[in-house]
């Protein structure tokens, strides 16, 4: 496997991707506003693009790692989703997703969803392969990629911690 250090890195802005769409009623519930699954399939996929686009190979979702719905989006409005990729390992990425409701007449914009999701990187053979650094230039791209960090590692110890208590029931 390629070493990742000796790929040219990649800033978060090289691998940011926008897209926007409007809730109609077959994406919403009886009760007027979105479906969390509708939010959630938007989130998957621009979440990939970004990592396709940081990787520049297939990437596949591994977990969703946080979701948290703030704001209910109701049907007739506009939904901004922007995505990029806050932190790298080896062959995976972190990407976060930020979903703003925005009023058509108004054009107020209202956090809606945030989300973390974690991706690795496919060669040809479909086997896991070595994703570019990332280069932080600011200071938010710097708190982003250690947030990424540490929630990667919260994982990690999280998943040990499970597969311990397992053996001992």
């Amino acid at each position: 496997m390629t070493n990742p250090n000796d790929l040219p890195a990649k800033s978060p802005q090289e691998s940011a991707v926008e897209t926007r769409h409007i809730v109609l009623p077959n994406d919403a519930n009886h009760y007027g506003t979105a479906f969390g699954g509708a939010i959630m399939s938007w989130i998957d996929l621009i979440a990939a693009m970004s990592a396709q686009r940081h990787s520049g190979h297939e990437a596949v979702t591994v977990s969703i790692d946080r979701i948290n719905f703030i704001t209910p989006i109701q049907i007739g409005d506009h939904v901004n989703l922007k995505a990029m990729v806050n932190y790298v390992g080896t062959t995976s990425m972190e990407v976060g997703v930020q979903v703003n409701r925005e009023n058509p007449y108004t054009g107020e914009m209202v956090r809606a969803t945030t989300a973390y999701l974690s991706f690795v990187a496919l060669d040809e053979n479909k086997k896991p392969c070595a994703v570019p650094p990332l280069r932080l230039e600011t200071d938010l791209e710097k708190r982003r990629f250690a947030e990424g960090k540490l929630r990667i590692e919260m994982a990690k110890e999280f998943s040990a911690k499970i597969k311990a208590g397992r053996k001992t029931i």
